[in-house]
């Protein structure tokens, strides 16, 4: 997740699809079809639980709570892949994006949320942010290969493949959590 610190000034325009005269329909199919499995890839499921799943029913109680040998509480876990979400969109889509200061700008201050409220906004704000990397990445202008310009090299198909691989870490963790915890829906 670590961006350039270029200076330069650029526009806010996400970074356009080339357009050619001589598209085939093989290349658009293929777009197309890359398109909808990022889509599928970011929003989980498949080979394992959606992350909500993992988050949306922790119970209050435990939000705050170590397990025996894991290293992070369910709040850390939850506020560390919201914030880390929401970089990794923000560098996509925004050249005035400032990440924040690696690790320290990525975790919670505290082992558990301060209220409840605390809990479901990072859970809004984790919601909103997946959808928005979502549309950006079936937005056909959106050219997936392009280098990002206020970027060193980065595309949007790399962004969407580091963030979709970071969630499915961080809910593995999760589960884990829940597990030890006690707290985890077996069936």
């Amino acid at each position: 997740m670590k961006k350039s610190k270029s200076k330069k000034k650029k526009s806010a325009e996400p970074v356009k699809r080339r357009t050619s005269k001589k598209g085939s329909s093989a290349s658009g199919n293929a777009d197309a079809s890359l398109r909808k499995e990022l889509a599928y890839l970011l929003k989980g499921g498949g080979a394992h639980v959606h992350f909500m799943d993992a988050v949306e029913s922790f119970p209050e109680g435990k939000r705050g709570t170590y397990a025996p040998g894991l290293p992070h509480t369910g709040w850390q876990l939850l506020e560390h892949a919201r914030i880390a979400q929401w970089d990794i969109l923000e560098f996509s889509r925004n050249p005035n994006h400032a990440s924040p200061e690696f690790p320290e700008g990525y975790w919670p201050k505290t082992p558990a949320p301060q209220a409840d409220e605390e809990w479901n906004d990072s859970l809004f704000k984790f919601r909103r942010d997946l959808r928005d990397m979502v549309r950006l990445v079936e937005n056909p202008r959106t050219d997936l290969h392009a280098a990002i310009p206020h970027g060193d090299g980065q595309t949007i198909l790399r962004e969407a493949l580091v963030l979709a691989d970071h969630n499915s870490y961080h809910l593995a963790q999760l589960v884990d959590l829940r597990r030890a915890l006690g707290s985890w829906p077996e069936e």
